[in-house]
């Protein structure tokens, strides 16, 4: 069985103060990555908008 490696360095195992980083370093870094947006969730728009409540219908 192996254990997991930190995901920033993917050098060190994973220190309990900094889970699941190696040190404060690597937590930083990964912070700083979702400060920046880095990290995204990519969004699909759709094209087709159901009609609204602004819809002169009634």
């Amino acid at each position: 069985m192996t254990r997991a490696l930190c995901p920033i360095c993917k050098t060190r195992p994973p220190v309990q103060a900094f889970r699941p980083f190696c040190s404060k370093r690597c937590a930083d870094i990964d912070l700083q990555r979702w400060f920046t947006g880095a990290y995204a969730i990519p969004a699909v728009e759709d094209d087709d908008e159901p009609p609204g409540p602004e819809s002169d219908e009634g």
